[in-house]
């Protein structure tokens, strides 16, 4: 029993430094986004190229990557509810850290942030420890087949009317963020080989990639509160139903209750937060208060 409790505090410690992580580094490279020229309409690839090119982007991807091992440890021990829920409070993260370059929150949204918090707690109450089920090579091929449709529905929501462009290119980032969740949390980590030949190691990469194109891509056009909102739930709501349904994921006993409490909590909470999905750069000045 001791153990279990220590592997579920273990892993929401992870969980929340992944989200510390994540939440500095879209500080850095929202900064950066806004500084490189908007090029052509429609996704375009080379948005990556041109922010790559600004040190305040490359140290936010550097921060990425340790939020990243810590999701990873997070995912191998923890239902995916929580630690999405917990990846989503990167954005209270982010409203306190754009604090630094002059932002300034109001009384709601130290609200959000509080509730933030405690939603994270009731989810950590209850949460148990536990490893994902066995599932066939037919989901990691799945995750794979979930990466090129989703890249298909990037591309042509590049296209789409202004109004229609940001929230659904918001949307497609957040599913391939979850998608990167659930590659992380079956990958056969067991050897070298066995990453490898495992398609839910590519689909992690490219789902990464793309994710990471198509949230840029949303940011620098469109509006920040619908693009960072509709990401949140699509990194969230979805992956966290999958984990539930496919794979194993539960509560301690009786606390179930609790655990949804918690997760709506801190996900409305997070997505009260969501215009701090993006810090505008020190060169532009507010639309408003």
């Amino acid at each position: 029993m001791f153990p279990r409790v220590v592997g579920v505090w273990w892993g929401l410690l992870c969980a929340v430094a992944a989200a510390v992580a994540y939440g500095v580094a879209s500080v850095f490279q929202a900064v950066a986004a806004r500084a490189v020229d908007e090029g052509g309409s429609g996704v375009d690839p080379r948005l990556l190229v041109r922010v790559l090119r600004q040190w305040r982007y490359v140290l936010g991807l550097g921060l990425d990557a340790l939020g990243f091992v810590a999701q990873l440890i997070a995912l191998r021990v923890l239902p995916l509810f929580v630690v999405q829920a917990a990846l989503a409070a990167s954005l209270a993260v982010t409203a306190v850290a754009a604090l630094t370059l002059g932002a300034r929150l109001s009384g709601r949204e130290w609200t959000a942030i509080a509730l933030v918090c405690a939603g994270l707690a009731l989810l950590g109450v209850a949460a148990k420890s536990e490893g994902s089920e066995p599932v066939g090579t037919a989901f990691h091929a799945g995750l794979l087949v979930a990466v090129a449709l989703l890249a298909g529905a990037g591309w042509i929501a590049g296209r789409a009317p202004e109004h229609i462009r940001t929230p659904a290119l918001g949307l497609v980032s957040g599913l391939c963020f979850g998608v990167v969740a659930l590659a992380g949390r079956v990958l056969d980590v067991t050897g070298v080989t066995a990453v490898l030949t495992d398609p839910a190691a590519y689909a992690l990469a490219a789902g990464g990639v793309l994710a990471m194109l198509f949230y840029a891509s949303a940011l620098q056009r469109g509006s920040v509160t619908t693009g960072t909102a509709l990401m949140v739930v699509g990194e969230t709501v979805v992956p966290s139903l999958i984990g539930v349904v496919l794979l194993g994921d539960s509560t301690r006993a009786g606390f179930a209750p609790l655990a949804v409490a918690g997760f709506v909590v801190a996900v409305a909470a997070a997505l009260a937060l969501a215009r701090f999905g993006e810090v505008d750069s020190p060169q532009r000045t507010p639309a408003g208060p």
